[in-house]
């Protein structure tokens, strides 16, 4: 019998996201315990990614805890956030999260949109 089998990170984040999601944190009311993503059917392109505080963390939940924060994921998003990259933008005009997704295959030109196909799993071996 061999060594259990490792865990897959659903997402990370980078620092500018984890400095953002603790920011939002700390103004939360009530308190919450994390940052809930998930993906919904919507928008031109198909999908929209949703973002909310979570007051518990639910059965059957990706916990992911990077850099200082948590942010936990929907079960049924896994297999289209699987991979990806939480970012946190600011230009001149607009501001917030960018998910750097490989699981994405167009997005619509307002930017509120994706087309996002589950992960294969074949691309989920561990090398």
């Amino acid at each position: 019998m061999g060594l259990p089998r490792p865990k897959l990170k659903v997402m990370s984040l980078t620092d500018a996201a984890a400095a953002r999601v603790k920011a939002l944190m700390a103004k939360s009311n009530p308190p919450a315990a994390a940052l809930r993503i998930g993906v919904k059917k919507g928008g031109c392109a198909g999908m929209e990614y949703t973002l909310d505080y979570a007051a518990e963390i639910k059965p059957g939940e990706d916990v992911v805890e990077e850099k200082g924060v948590t942010v936990v994921v929907e079960p049924g998003a896994v297999l289209f956030l699987l991979g990806t990259t939480m970012d946190y933008k600011v230009d001149k005009l607009t501001s917030g999260f960018v998910f750097n997704n490989p699981n994405q295959t167009s997005a619509c030109g307002c930017g509120e949109s994706v087309a996002l196909t589950p992960a294969r799993p074949d691309a989920l071996a561990i090398q």
